[in-house]
């Protein structure tokens, strides 16, 4: 039992250092295209910087990977991935035009 006990604590603590690796990756890759995705979204809607922002403070949660996709309509929709304290994983996503989650 003690063994098991000590195997699992030792899984956790390596995903939870994963996620925390991966999130500074994603992270670091956000902030380099950060003011580009600004610049290109000024003027039309709601950037990717400032929907990471939202997300993070509506859910108190940490958005470990972030990306703009174009849906099937031509609408653009920033998917972002988030990682709560508790260590749930969910997707929201975000009209990037309206700043509307959908």
């Amino acid at each position: 039992m003690r063994h098991f006990l000590l195997s699992l604590v030792c899984v956790l603590g390596a995903a939870l250092a994963a996620s925390g690796a991966l999130a500074g990756e994603d992270r670091q890759g956000h902030e380099r295209g950060g003011r580009q995705r600004q610049q290109q979204n000024a003027d039309s809607g709601i950037s990717l910087d400032a929907a990471v922002k939202q997300a993070e403070r509506q859910y108190n949660a940490r958005v470990i990977r972030a990306e703009t996709r174009t849906s099937s309509d031509g609408r653009r929709v920033h998917v972002l991935r988030l990682l709560s304290e508790d260590g749930r994983v969910w997707t929201v996503r975000i009209d990037a035009a309206s700043g509307a989650q959908g």
